[in-house]
């Protein structure tokens, strides 16, 4: 299976990837982004690894989640062989304010 991060979660990652570096150092960044590329690759081989999300309950698609590093979820839904990384959030947040984020940004699946 193949990886695909839709756009929108791929620059969230990157925005905590900046306020990382910006907060904590270069050390920290290299960390942080070394972990979500090893839990987000293990999904190609163990696309069943996340949990099914409850927000997405109402979806035809099955989203699943996986935690990376207790703050960020990472939303994402197996199409064929590619696994779509359609949301990266900080589980901080409001959970229903992220779904909705998440729907209105996922242009590959189906409603």
């Amino acid at each position: 299976m193949t990886i695909h991060w839709h756009k929108r979660a791929s620059a969230a990652l990157h925005e905590v990837e900046a306020y990382v570096a910006r907060e904590f150092g270069e050390a920290e960044r290299q960390e942080f982004m070394d972990e979500v590329e090893r839990d987000v690759a293990a999904l190609a081989t163990m696309p069943s690894l996340g949990a099914l999300d409850p927000l997405f309950a109402h979806r035809k698609q099955a989203y699943r989640y996986i935690i990376v590093r207790r703050l960020n979820k990472v939303v994402y839904y197996v199409k064929g062989d590619v696994v779509h990384v359609a949301g990266f959030w900080d589980t901080r947040r409001e959970p229903n304010k992220q779904r909705e984020q998440t729907i209105a940004r996922d242009e590959f699946a189906e409603s």
